[in-house]
């Protein structure tokens, strides 16, 4: 049986009870131009321990491969260094890319997360490579390997390790291949921005994490999907929602637009071709010249819930009635901390959240 152990952040304090759904962070390790990775990986610790302090109820991080807006390549050891930084805050995988890595080897490395900090992670399971294809070839995929089309099964290979174990005849189960220490109860969300992804979790009755942050139109249609055809199972009877979301949050709508933009732009770089780091929100300004990039910029914000608290809280419940999310994951590409930290700060107050005493 999976588990989701109470903490002090996922109980109401006094007063709040406004947010629309519990609220979590998804964090991407972002970098921005001019500045090292290093320092990416710093920042997502200090918000890790802010988003504790504030009481937001999960804390995931990404995995990509040779992105240079991302320096977050190798979950498992980030969570670990995070767990040490941390105290009560639930901690996971937003996700590791399971067509990237051996089933075995995934639950092997959760089973020793758990073991050395029991009921504080999620594993999330994806199915996109996280990179190109070239970024598949050096992590050793062999070149017939059918990739992301091995997704279930890979899924079920897992959960054969954490604990469900295989059926009789099965090769694993013949050889007695098993997870030392293993982790039973160690909670598995399927991600995805599109179909494939929740039917995975339908059918095996896991909860489900749909990217609204990326494909906000196909991750609606995964909901639906999912909801509908879900089937209960011993870990879970009935389905399980969270929703991620792209979100800036500032004191007036104009500063917002603007930390918003370093996003769009960088994501508009991607689809021309040009990986880059995040640029800062005041080189970002300048940096879509065209019709056609502003147009791009401008359907990008659209997708962006950002503007005052007042606003933020207005997106998070239009989403939350259009979903029936159990759970809303804000996520940012706010490359300066301090201003990504603040962005939280003032979701965090506007919802009424409070972290655990100190």
């Amino acid at each position: 049986m999976q588990r989701d152990v109470s903490h002090p952040s996922d109980r109401p304090a006094d007063g709040q009870g406004t947010a629309p759904a519990p609220l979590s962070v998804l964090d991407l390790t972002v970098v921005r131009e001019g500045r090292a990775p290093a320092q990416a990986l710093r920042d997502t610790v200090a918000l890790a321990r802010s988003a504790e302090r504030h009481g937001f109820r999960r804390f995931w991080v990404a995995e990509h491969h040779s992105f240079p807006a991302s320096g977050s390549p190798a979950p498992a050891v980030l969570l670990a260094h995070l767990a040490g930084a941390t105290g009560t805050i639930r901690l996971g995988s937003g996700g590791v890319m399971l067509t990237n890595h051996a089933p075995l080897v995934v639950a092997e490395q959760f089973g020793v997360l758990e073991a050395l900090h029991p009921g504080r992670f999620d594993l999330g399971l994806g199915r996109n490579p996280g990179g190109l294809p070239t970024v598949a070839r050096a992590l050793r995929r062999a070149p017939e390997d059918p990739g992301t089309d091995t997704f279930p099964s890979l899924v079920e290979e897992v959960l054969g390790f954490l604990g469900s174990g295989f059926p009789a005849g099965h090769p694993y189960s013949r050889d007695r291949v098993h997870v030392v220490p293993a982790a039973p109860g160690l909670p598995v969300w399927i991600l995805g921005s599109g179909t494939t992804g929740a039917q995975v979790a339908a059918r095996l009755g896991l909860p489900f994490a749909a990217a609204y942050h990326i494909a906000p139109a196909q991750a609606l249609r995964a909901v639906d999907l999912y909801r509908s055809g879900f089937r209960p199972s011993a870990a879970l009877p009935e389905p399980r929602v969270m929703v991620s979301v792209n979100v800036t949050c500032a004191p007036d709508a104009a500063e917002a637009a603007r930390l918003a933009t370093s996003g769009a732009v960088m994501m508009m770089r991607a689809r021309q071709g040009v990986q880059s780091a995040v640029p800062g929100a005041d080189t970002a300004a300048g940096l879509a010249r065209t019709p056609e990039e502003r147009d791009f910029v401008d359907g990008w914000l659209g997708t962006v819930v950002h503007g005052t608290p007042g606003t933020v809280r207005a997106g998070l419940a239009a989403l939350h009635a259009r979903t029936g999310a159990d759970e809303l994951m804000l996520t940012s590409l706010i490359p300066d901390l301090a201003e990504r930290e603040r962005s939280y700060a003032l979701v965090a107050a506007e919802f009424g959240l409070s972290g655990p005493a100190r």
